[in-house]
C-alpha cells in the first residue's frame, strides 16, 4: 500500500485508461478491424476450438459427461425472477416460453462436440422460446433476471450454432436479441431491473452490450445497432476496469469488501472480457487487467482457519464460511491467464486453490474449464514463507492483523478508510476478533430480507463502534426499505481515514480518524487507536468529543452468547474461543448487557426479529423467492448479546479505554492490568505471554503513543508508536 491523494489516483487512472485506449483505438473509439467475420466468436473461435475440444475430450471429460446430461434433458429454470403472463408456444414447437439460457449454453456446447440434427432442432426452438420470453417480460414491465448470465448463454448458443442455422432464422434471432438489449439499456426502467453501475458487480443488463456487439456485428441483422452496442459496452467496460484497478491498488482487492460478492459473481466480468476480447477481436488484454492478480493476496488475508471469513459487510452471518462455490474457478483463471506474466501471483493462486473444492456447473459458465488451456503450465503452489503480521488495504477499507496462520492464532479485522460503499455498512472503526471462534462480532443479517437488514444489520449499532445519540437525527438510509431510527450511528459509509499504521514481530498498530463519518452537528472529533500485542491482547482507545455534552455516547461490543460481567470485566465464549474485556476508562463507566430471546436486535425499543418476514419493499416488488424465515433461535454468528458502556456523567469529551484478551476455554482469567492518568496521558500496564507491556496514550492532543515491552528483566521494545502510514505493496512475503 502506497498512499496517494484522490487527485493523484484519478490522474493515474486517466493516464492508464488513456494509454490502453490509444493501443486499441483512434481518436473516435476502438478500431474493430480485427473483429472476426466468422463464427464462433465468443470464448473460442475456429482457431482455438481444437484446443478447447481436446480439453473437453481429455482432462475435462468428466465435466463433459455432466454437461451432456443437461443437454440431453434440458430443463427450464426452477425459479423465475419475474412472474409474467407467459406467451404461447410458437406453432409446431414443443418448447414453452422460458429463459432457457443456462440450458442453452450447455446444449450448444455439446452440439459442437457431438453434432446431432435432433439436438440442433431443440436448440432452435429454445432460442425462439427464450426470445419470446424476453420480449414478454419487457412488454409487461418486468425484468428478465437480475443477472445477465442466462442471456449470455442464449447469445453463446446462437453464436456457437450460427453456421448450422438457416440464414433467415439466425438473422431474425439476432435482430430480436439486438432489439431486446437495446431496450434493456435505453428503454424505460423495468421492475427489479439491474442496471447496476461501474462500481458494482457489472453482471446486470449493461454487461450484455459488449458481448452482443462482439457476437452480432457484421451479421447483417442490424450492424449499426450492433456497432453502437459494441462501442457503448467497450466504453462502459473501460470505466469498470478503471474502478476495479483503483480498488486493487498495489495491495489487491475487489469491487466490494463483502466476499459473497467479490469472490462470487463479480470476477466473471473480468474473465468474460479476457476470454471474449481475445476470441472475437484478437486482443490480448491481460496487461490491461493485470490488477486482478492481487485478488489472491486479498483472499489470503480474509481467510480464517477452517475456510471461514470475518463476516464483513452484507454477509448474512449464518456460518461465516468463505464463499467457495466459484473460488476454485476464479483462482484457476488467475493461474491460466497470469502463470507466465505474473508467476508469483499465479503461484499464490495455486496455493489458495488447494484449500477449495472444485465446483463446475453443468449449465451456467460450463464452458470455463475447457478454455483454461494454460492452466497446467502455471507455476506450482507458493511457499508463503513469513507473512507480515498486519496488512492495510486502503482502497478496500480494511486492516487485518494476526498472530500467525494456525488454528489457535488470533485474527483481527478492522473496518476503516476505503473508497467504496458497495455493500458496506455504517461501520467505520468496527473490529471483528477471531480466536478459535468469533469473539467480537459483526451482527445482524440480510438473510430473509427482513427489516433487520436496513434497521439493524447495516447500522452502526450492529457493530463494535461508538454511538453518539443526537435527538432528531435523520436516519441513515440503506437498501431493502425504510430506516426508522438513527440510534446514534454514523451517517456516511465512506470518509474515515487511517492516520497511522505499522506492524512488527511484537505488535500491530492502527490509528483512525472517524469523525468524518458522523454528522458534524454532533461529533466534533473522534479518534480510535487499536494496538494488537501478540499473541492475544488488543487495546482499544477511543477519544470522542461531541458538540453537546447531552449527546450520550455508548461503546459497543457484540457477542455471540450471553456473557458474564463482574467489576467491569466481561467474559464470553463462542466455539472453542473465549474473550475477556475490561473497561479501564472512563473511571465512572456504567454497563448494560442487552440481548437474549426477543432482544437480540434492539434499536430504540424495537427488536428487529429475523422471523418477521420480508420487508415491505421486497413484498411490493414481488421478490418471489424470498419467504418468511422459520428459525427456533437466532444463529450464534448473527449476535445474541451486546455490551454497552457509557460514561457515568454527561461530558462533551470522553475517553474509552478497553483491554481485550482472547484464548481457548483453558484461559481461566484475564491478565492483571492497571491504568493511571498522568496529565493528558493514560498509562496502561498489563501482562502478556510476550512480557510486561506499558502503553502510554494521550487523552487529548495529537494522536500518538509510546510502547514499552519488558521480558525477563530485559527491555525488548521501547519506542514511540508511529504517526505515519507504513507503506506495503505486493505480497510482502519474507523468506
Amino acid at each position: 500500500m502506497i498512499s496517494r491523494s484522490p487527485a493523484t489516483q484519478a490522474a493515474l487512472l486517466a493516464l492508464l485508461a488513456g494509454a490502453w485506449a490509444g493501443v486499441l483505438s483512434g481518436a473516435e473509439g476502438p478500431d474493430w478491424s480485427r473483429l472476426r467475420a466468422d463464427h464462433p466468436r465468443l470464448y473460442f473461435n475456429a482457431d482455438t476450438w481444437p484446443a478447447v475440444q481436446a480439453r473437453a475430450e481429455g482432462p475435462c471429460r468428466e465435466h463433459t459427461a455432466a454437461i451432456r446430461k443437461t443437454a440431453d434433458n434440458p430443463q427450464p429454470p426452477s425459479r423465475e425472477w419475474s412472474a409474467i403472463e407467459r406467451p404461447p408456444r410458437r406453432p409446431g414447437s414443443a418448447v414453452d416460453a422460458y429463459d432457457w439460457g443456462d440450458a442453452l449454453v450447455a446444449t450448444a456446447l455439446v452440439q459442437r462436440l457431438e453434432p446431432d440434427p435432433a439436438r440442433l432442432g431443440r436448440i432452435r426452438e429454445m432460442l425462439q422460446a427464450s426470445l419470446d420470453y424476453y420480449h414478454a417480460c419487457f412488454a409487461q414491465g418486468k425484468s428478465v433476471n437480475w443477472y445477465a448470465r442466462s442471456r449470455m448463454g442464449w447469445l453463446c448458443a446462437l453464436d456457437w450454432t450460427w453456421n448450422d442455422l438457416p440464414e433467415d432464422l439466425r438473422v431474425d434471432l439476432a435482430r430480436g436479441f439486438l432489439k431486446h438489449v437495446d431496450e434493456a439499456l435505453h428503454g424505460p426502467s423495468k421492475q427489479r431491473q439491474n442496471r447496476g453501475g461501474v462500481r458494482t458487480g457489472y453482471y446486470g443488463d449493461d454487461n450484455l452490450a459488449l458481448f452482443t456487439g462482439l457476437a452480432l456485428q457484421g451479421t447483417g441483422a442490424d450492424d449499426a445497432m450492433a456497432m453502437r452496442l459494441l462501442n457503448e459496452g467497450f466504453g462502459t467496460y473501460q470505466k469498470v476496469i478503471a474502478h476495479r484497478r483503483q480498488m486493487a491498488d498495489d495491495d489487491g482487492g475487489a469491487a466490494s469488501a463483502t466476499l459473497g460478492y467479490s469472490v462470487g459473481e463479480y470476477p466473471f466480468a473480468e474473465w468474460d472480457y479476457l476470454h471474449c476480447m481475445a476470441s472475437a477481436a484478437g486482443l490480448d488484454c491481460r496487461e490491461e487487467l493485470a490488477y486482478v492478480v492481487g485478488f489472491s493476496n486479498y483472499i489470503l488475508w480474509n481467510l480464517l482457519p477452517g475456510n471461514l471469513e470475518f463476516g464483513y459487510g452484507d454477509t448474512p452471518h449464518l456460518h461465516n464460511r468463505m464463499p467457495s462455490t466459484w473460488m476454485h474457478t476464479h483462482l484457476s483463471h488467475l493461474m491460466h491467464f497470469y502463470g507466465a506474466l505474473r508467476p508469483e501471483d499465479a503461484a499464490l493462486a495455486a496455493t489458495l486453490r488447494e484449500r477449495f473444492t472444485p465446483f463446475v456447473s453443468s449449465a451456467a459458465w460450463c464452458v470455463y474449464p475447457f478454455l483454461l488451456t494454460d492452466l497446467e503450465k502455471a507455476p506450482p503452489p507458493l511457499d508463503l514463507g513469513v507473512l507480515p503480521a498486519a496488512r492495510f488495504f486502503p482502497a478496500m477499507g480494511q486492516v487485518f492483523m494476526r498472530s500467525g496462520a494456525g488454528p489457535e492464532n488470533t485474527y483481527l479485522m478492522l473496518s476503516v478508510d476505503g473508497q467504496t460503499g458497495q455493500h458496506r455498512h455504517y461501520d467505520a472503526g468496527h473490529f471483528t476478533l477471531y480466536r478459535q471462534g468469533f469473539l467480537a462480532l459483526d451482527t445482524g443479517t440480510r438473510h430473509g430480507n427482513t427489516d433487520n437488514l436496513q434497521n439493524y444489520f447495516a447500522q452502526t449499532i450492529a457493530h463494535n463502534c461508538v454511538l453518539i445519540r443526537m435527538p432528531g437525527e435523520k436516519p441513515s438510509r440503506y437498501w431493502n426499505g425504510t430506516v426508522a431510527a438513527q440510534a446514534g450511528g454514523q451517517n456516511l459509509q465512506v470518509g474515515s481515514k487511517v492516520v497511522a499504521f505499522e506492524t512488527d514481530t511484537h505488535s500491530s498498530y492502527v490509528a483512525m480518524d472517524l469523525a468524518p463519518v458522523y454528522a458534524a452537528e454532533k461529533c466534533a472529533s473522534y479518534t480510535r487507536q487499536v494496538l494488537f500485542v501478540m499473541p492475544d491482547h488488543v487495546v482499544v482507545m477511543d477519544r470522542v468529543v461531541s458538540t453537546d455534552p447531552g449527546y450520550a455516547k455508548t461503546w459497543l461490543l457484540h457477542l455471540a452468547n450471553e456473557p458474564r460481567l463482574q467489576d467491569g470485566t466481561l467474559q464470553a465464549e463462542q466455539g472453542d474461543g473465549r474473550i475477556f474485556c475490561r473497561t479501564m476508562l472512563p473511571a465512572d463507566a456504567t454497563f448494560d448487557l442487552v440481548g437474549g430471546p426477543g432482544r437480540e436486535f434492539l434499536v430504540e425499543g424495537v427488536n428487529y426479529a429475523i422471523t418477521d418476514g420480508p420487508s415491505e419493499v421486497i413484498i411490493k416488488n414481488e421478490y418471489t423467492g424470498i419467504k418468511k424465515l422459520e428459525m427456533a433461535e437466532v444463529p450464534e454468528l448473527m449476535g445474541r448479546w451486546r455490551l454497552e458502556v457509557r460514561p457515568g456523567a454527561a461530558r462533551a469529551e470522553d475517553v474509552f479505554l478497553h483491554l481485550l484478551q482472547v484464548g481457548g476455554h483453558g484461559l481461566a482469567a484475564m491478565s492483571a492490568a492497571t491504568v493511571r492518568q498522568e496529565d493528558t496521558q493514560a498509562v496502561l500496564t498489563f501482562a502478556t505471554a510476550a512480557g510486561q507491556v506499558t502503553l502510554s496514550l494521550p487523552t487529548a492532543g495529537p494522536v500518538r503513543g509510546h510502547l514499552r515491552l519488558e521480558r525477563d528483566g530485559a527491555v525488548v521494545v521501547d519506542r514511540d508508536l508511529t504517526r505515519e502510514v507504513t507503506p506495503q505493496a505486493g505480497l510482502a512475503i519474507g523468506r
